[in-house]
């Protein structure tokens, strides 16, 4: 069937029963993830009851990035167009102007500019582009977080820098599709976000804790809640129905062996979080700079000479990335 969602038909399609729906699937989730104890330890001894952690997520829940989702639907649509792809693009103007600058900027280095939003799925690629929409759509889905604890243009810029510093490492490595390991690292701390407005008490005294035990805000989260921002983070995206791949390598970003089925995306993002935090580019929330887990660079193949120029890559293309974005 031709892609036609226009009107008040897309706004049924993504409307008040496919987000009771998602409601649904998050809860479904989260409690067998409890009984399974696959994202954290709340299953037994939690400080916090699943419906606590409900609570917190539940406002996110509801709303998922629509466009993302509209232009992957497209993509599973074997009728689906050129034209198509477009309109659901043109239909968010300020969305077109952001790919648009991404395209022409150092984030790829082509040698033409790209004017349309056309040539620029002929140039980047369906799914390639759709990592990109997910990347700029899903910092909108965020508001009222206490600027006591973060404001969000710092945090991200944060999870930005980790983004370009993951995708730059995975250059040095020759990898393929490099989209995917930027938005691995933009929403790698997205579970950060729910917690801080909605348990911010609780959020600043993990934060103290942190401090006070020269501990990760990773493990103070665990001490404080019973579970953390990767479990939280994690059993969002998938609710969302977003790609396994990016709800793992969320789940595992402070752990990476343990991410079973993409490791190598998980120790990227791991240790860009880290160059992140020492070049001191925006805030997550995080006091001090995370320790690197053994065995990282042998996973990555790479010599740790490398890392001097990933942040002289990621220094010429952050400022640039921000304007972009903020």
């Amino acid at each position: 069937m031709k892609l036609k969602y226009t009107g008040v038909y897309l706004a049924r399609l993504f409307g008040r029963l496919r987000w009771r729906w998602m409601e649904s699937l998050f809860f479904q989730v989260f409690r067998s993830h409890a009984r399974a104890g696959i994202c954290g330890p709340w299953a037994s001894g939690s400080k916090m009851n699943s419906r606590e952690i409900e609570r917190i997520a539940a406002d996110w829940v509801a709303s998922p990035p629509t466009v993302y989702f509209r232009f992957k639907e497209a993509i599973d649509d074997p009728d689906s167009s050129w034209k198509d792809f477009g309109e659901i693009l043109r239909g968010d103007p300020a969305l077109t102007a952001r790919l648009l600058k991404i395209v022409n900027s150092a984030f790829y280095g082509l040698s033409t500019r790209v004017e349309t939003v056309e040539h620029a799925l002929t140039i980047v690629g369906l799914d390639q582009l759709s990592e990109l929409i997910l990347a700029t759509t899903v910092m909108n889905e965020f508001k009222g977080i206490p600027r006591e604890i973060i404001t969000m243009s710092s945090f991200w810029e944060h999870n930005m820098a980790c983004g370009l510093a993951a995708q730059i490492v995975a250059s040095f490595m020759e990898e393929r599709n490099l989209e995917r390991f930027y938005v691995a690292g933009m929403l790698h701390d997205i579970g950060s976000l729910p917690i801080y407005k909605k348990a911010p008490e609780k959020a600043m005294r993990a934060i103290d804790l942190s401090l006070e035990k020269n501990i990760s805000l990773f493990e103070a989260e665990r001490q404080i809640f019973g579970f953390n921002h990767a479990d939280v983070g994690a059993s969002l995206l998938k609710a969302w129905q977003l790609p396994s791949r990016l709800t793992e390598v969320v789940a595992t970003h402070h752990d990476p062996a343990s991410a079973k089925n993409h490791p190598l995306e998980a120790a990227v993002v791991h240790l860009a979080d880290r160059v992140a935090h020492e070049m001191g580019l925006g805030k997550s929330g995080e006091p001090s700079v995370p320790s690197l887990q053994e065995g990282v660079w042998k996973r990555i193949d790479l010599p740790e000479l490398i890392l001097e120029d990933v942040r002289i890559k990621l220094e010429e293309q952050f400022k640039t990335h921000i304007e972009i974005f903020l």
